[in-house]
């Protein structure tokens, strides 16, 4: 097994975080310090925990903790989209591009709450 940066959840949620940081840039400043520092908190949490993960994945119980957090930043994500979509922020395109990513890193880590085996989780 190499490194946390071979595993496609961690390749997609960095994908994701980058395209929300460079997309929230052109959002209004006074969203500087509120929907702008959440959504892109949340993306790139996300990554990180993925990145935790890997690194407990000895532990399956904490592997599977750590994949939960990843869940649970990812969807906080979505519903950060979902307030940019309707502050129109974003358009329609971009929301479902966007979501689009955001469901298959959810698809990606509950594949791996499911299989923690094929990840290096060591059962006892």
């Amino acid at each position: 097994m190499g490194t946390y940066k071979d595993l496609l959840l961690y390749r997609r949620t960095f994908d994701l975080a980058m395209e929300i940081f460079h997309i929230t840039k052109s959002f209004p400043k006074e969203e500087r310090y509120s929907l702008i520092d959440q959504i892109r908190r949340s993306s790139r949490s996300a990554n990180i925990c993925t990145v935790e993960a890997y690194r407990k994945r000895r532990y399956p119980n904490y592997f599977i903790s750590k994949l939960t957090d990843v869940d649970m930043e990812n969807s906080e994500t979505q519903g950060w989209l979902q307030f940019a979509l309707a502050c129109n922020y974003i358009n329609q395109d971009i929301f479902s591009k966007l979501t689009g990513q955001s469901e298959e890193v959810g698809k990606l880590v509950n594949f791996m709450i499911n299989n923690p085996d094929r990840f290096g989780a060591i059962s006892a």
